[in-house]
């Protein structure tokens, strides 16, 4: 009786098992290697927890974000679809959001970029921020 049961969850284990294919379409992580001092005016914005600031690198910008004002997250503003030639623009200040699908991207600590959109699939880019004192680097994983 135990291995017909066994037999049985895992049979309907394996049915339930998702194909991911359709993640291979999506953009993976791109090369990069970003620092910057917290004591540069550009990074202001983002000395406050829940703060936030745009900048220039990655392959369409980055938005980097302080999560509680020693964790920081970083995303690039590339489309995950890679069929949009504009930078997604960061909007409620919760999501990322593609200006030629209208899809959107959630961000945050434990979020890692995932689609909010229904019919979606790829997430947003994320990149590793680490803090030295007062140097963030951000880098891809």
């Amino acid at each position: 009786m135990i291995k017909k049961t066994l037999l049985l969850f895992s049979f309907i284990f394996f049915i339930n098992c998702s194909n991911n294919d359709d993640l291979d379409s999506c953009i993976q992580s791109l090369p990069l290697s970003y620092t910057s001092d917290l004591n540069n005016p550009q990074l202001i914005n983002a000395l406050v927890p829940g703060g936030y600031v745009e900048l220039n690198a990655g392959s369409k910008g980055i938005l980097l974000m302080n999560v509680n004002g020693s964790d920081f997250v970083a995303y690039d503003k590339i489309c995950p679809a890679r069929d949009c030639n504009s930078p997604m623009t960061f909007e409620k200040g919760i999501v990322l959001k593609c200006q030629c699908d209208g899809s959107e991207y959630g961000v945050g600590k434990g979020i890692g970029g995932a689609p909010q959109t229904e019919g979606f699939i790829c997430p947003a880019i994320e990149y590793r921020v680490t803090k030295i004192g007062t140097v963030l680097r951000i880098t891809n994983f």
